[in-house]
């Protein structure tokens, strides 16, 4: 496998995903300067943002956060180029680089991904030229080391290192729950990592936060059976970070207590013993017989929306209803449906929800399930 930063050091990458917020909607930026602050001084050094993560707030806010405040050696950052935006043309495109570049004030990228790769959208790459464009990036120095993050199939996986042999990682969907799903498909993804020996970050090792407090009573269970004391986000976390070749395990913490759980086992890693894999292939087994809506809420099918429906929350509605009997189904639904927002019954079937999906979840039918569900 080839060489990269930090090999075989910290296990742990800071998401800056899903960032605190203040009561007007604007990210708690002093919140997070504290959880930076733990991260660093437990041994982080990985942060990971992207042009397009909180419409560009994220990348804002590492400057705020990280790079005024630490010395630029003492940390990696790593963001993204978003070729999958609806509309977007191969300038706008291009011009995200000097835009990040600006927001974050980083000076050059250590890593640098071409953003969201899969079916709907890899042509567009080629089309637009950024496979060069992000090379010439490299050779003038002002990216370290490139390549794509990815949410599609091993056959794509397979055909784009094919194509692209030179780029230097690439970033992947991992969790346990995922790890033998037919859409997602995981461990094909990591072994193809492995064969054609490219090392690689993972994302969504907690699916979303759904794993950092799994539904089924089950799952909660086999853990605390096995170590009452362990949080569930260390099981998911833990499995990840125990794989061959990662370079680091992004979680997207939100507050100081996540940061301050994901450190009391990353900062002293142990990989999972043979007993501990045992428990996570039964949690596993116990998830895949969930029927409940498997969407991680990352919102990508809500902004190109044009009936304005948040998908995500009316999944989560059904999700009360599958999981729970009922619960605060309605109720969640008719929330998300008021204030002008749109209902799962105003769905036209344009398909631009799928088109975005990382999950590649069949939105357009699902939603139909749920306006039958909640009659509207």
């Amino acid at each position: 496998m080839r060489d990269y930063p930090g090999k075989g050091t910290f296990k742990l990458g800071f998401g800056l995903m899903r960032l605190p917020k203040l009561d007007g909607g604007g990210i708690d930026t002093e919140q997070v300067k504290k959880m930076v602050d733990i991260f660093i001084a437990g041994g982080g050094t990985y942060f990971d943002t992207a042009y397009v993560y909180d419409g560009g707030r994220s990348e804002i806010a590492t400057k705020e956060v990280l790079v005024d405040r630490y010395p630029r050696d003492s940390y990696t950052l790593c963001t993204k180029l978003n070729a999958g935006i609806r509309d977007i043309t191969e300038q706008e495109a291009k011009a995200q680089f000097m835009t990040s570049l600006e927001r974050t004030g980083a000076g050059y990228f250590d890593y640098y991904l071409l953003h969201a790769l899969q079916i709907s959208n890899y042509r567009k790459y080629d089309e637009f030229g950024l496979w060069d464009y992000v090379r010439e990036l490299k050779e003038k120095g002002l990216v370290k080391h490139y390549g794509f993050s990815f949410h599609a199939t091993p056959k794509l996986l397979r055909q784009l290192l094919t194509e692209h042999p030179d780029v230097d990682f690439i970033q992947l969907q991992i969790n346990y729950a995922d790890w033998d799903s037919i859409t997602i498909e995981s461990r094909e993804c990591y072994e193809i990592a492995r064969e054609f020996g490219v090392p690689f970050t993972v994302m969504e090792p907690l699916k979303g936060g759904s794993l950092a407090d799994p539904p089924l009573a089950t799952v909660r269970e086999l853990f605390r059976e096995a170590a009452p004391e362990a949080s569930f986000s260390s099981w998911g976390i833990r499995f990840a970070a125990s794989l061959d070749g990662v370079i680091t395990v992004l979680s997207g913490m939100s507050n100081l207590a996540q940061v301050e759980d994901n450190m009391s086992y990353m900062k002293n890693f142990v990989p999972l013993s043979d007993a501990e894999k045992e428990v996570v292939r039964k949690a596993r087994l116990a998830i895949h017989d969930d029927r409940s809506i498997q969407c991680t809420a990352c919102h990508y099918c809500v902004d190109g929306c044009p009936m304005t429906i948040h998908i995500p929350e009316i999944f989560s509605a059904m999700n009360q209803r599958i999981l729970y009997g009922g619960g605060n189904g309605a109720f969640d639904y008719a929330r998300v449906t008021s204030e002008h927002r749109g209902k799962a019954s105003d769905c036209i079937e344009c398909g631009a929800c799928e088109d975005s999906c990382p999950q590649s979840l069949p939105i357009r039918e699902l939603l139909k399930k749920c306006s039958a569900e909640f009659k509207k």
